[in-house]
């Protein structure tokens, strides 16, 4: 039954039940300008048991055409093509329900990984059972491909303490982990992305109270920066980016993040002690972040003489 769906939806069909080691989930929007690059270098990987999941959200532009091509030529490529653009937070999240590997990564239309990318990741799972999530360091490119400039280590989410990789993450502005390699068992447990900006935080937060993450000390991710990135949208263009069925409406408490990490922390499976501690980690972190600056940055009354 699902060979016959896949032939009327015009899908890749593998003919073999071999699960592979590592899922790769890619999830586009018009993404033509990059993603053949994209694709090329997830090819050109040195660790070559993967499948690459492409699903597109009902392009427009030449995506569709550029993937099928691939998909054609390469077994290891499945292309899904959706009927409406669903958002990107559902893409995301489709990608990996497809997933059949024991560990899983989300690749961008518009990003490139060093050949060496999985082979020095899946290294560091395979061999070490208490990391959930393998990153290398991350060169910031320009939209031409040109280095830009390297992005800083974040401390501590190697950390044996679960409350001092949990505050590292939270504490954490680019959030570059999420295109790591993870194990697949753990992004079960996790919310995966939800449907408002920035949930991608809220992912690695729960995947930090699992294990400890581990970076890999070389520079095989580069993030391109350019015009049509989600980062550079206004809030309500962002919205209708990861969730255009639901955008425009109320999300205050969705908002509302640090509910959803003392949520996290309270749904654990953590000891009081190691539960306790996260809750002051997040209590310290939002009174010194937020509430502590907000006090003491109000610009000064005017003073009248």
């Amino acid at each position: 039954m699902k060979v016959l769906q896949s032939l009327i939806l015009g899908e890749k069909v593998e003919m073999t039940n071999k699960q592979p080691h590592i899922s790769i989930g890619l999830p586009v929007y018009n993404g033509e300008k990059f993603i053949t690059e994209a694709i090329e270098s997830i090819l050109a990987q040195t660790f070559e048991d993967y499948e690459l999941i492409i699903s597109d959200n009902h392009s427009t532009d030449r995506t569709e055409e550029i993937c099928r091509q691939y998909a054609a030529k390469n077994p290891s490529i499945r292309y899904y093509r959706q009927n409406q653009n669903r958002g990107a937070a559902w893409n995301f999240n489709h990608v990996f329900q497809l997933a059949r590997g024991e560990y899983f990564k989300w690749a961008a239309a518009d990003d490139v990984c060093e050949p060496n990318f999985l082979a020095r990741c899946t290294e560091v799972l395979d061999r070490d059972p208490s990391v959930v999530l393998a990153y290398p360091k991350t060169i910031f490119t320009k939209a031409d491909g040109q280095k830009w400039w390297e992005g800083k280590s974040v401390q501590k989410l190697g950390s044996e303490q679960v409350h001092e990789r949990f505050r590292a993450v939270i504490a954490d502005f680019w959030c570059l982990e999420v295109f790591g390699l993870m194990r697949k068992e753990a992004l079960k447990k996790s919310s995966l992305i939800a449907s408002y900006y920035g949930s991608d935080k809220l992912l690695l937060a729960q995947l930090s109270l699992l294990g400890r993450f581990e970076e890999i000390p070389e520079p095989l991710f580069f993030r391109r920066c350019h015009a049509e990135q989600s980062s550079r949208l206004s809030p309500q263009e962002r919205e209708m980016w990861i969730d255009p069925q639901n955008a425009g409406q109320s999300k205050s408490l969705g908002n509302i993040s640090s509910l959803r990490y003392f949520s996290a922390v309270w749904q654990a499976q953590l000891d009081w002690q190691d539960r306790t501690r996260c809750f002051l980690s997040l209590i310290d972190y939002l009174f010194a972040a937020k509430t502590w600056k907000k006090f003491f940055h109000k610009k000064a009354p005017t003073k009248v003489y």
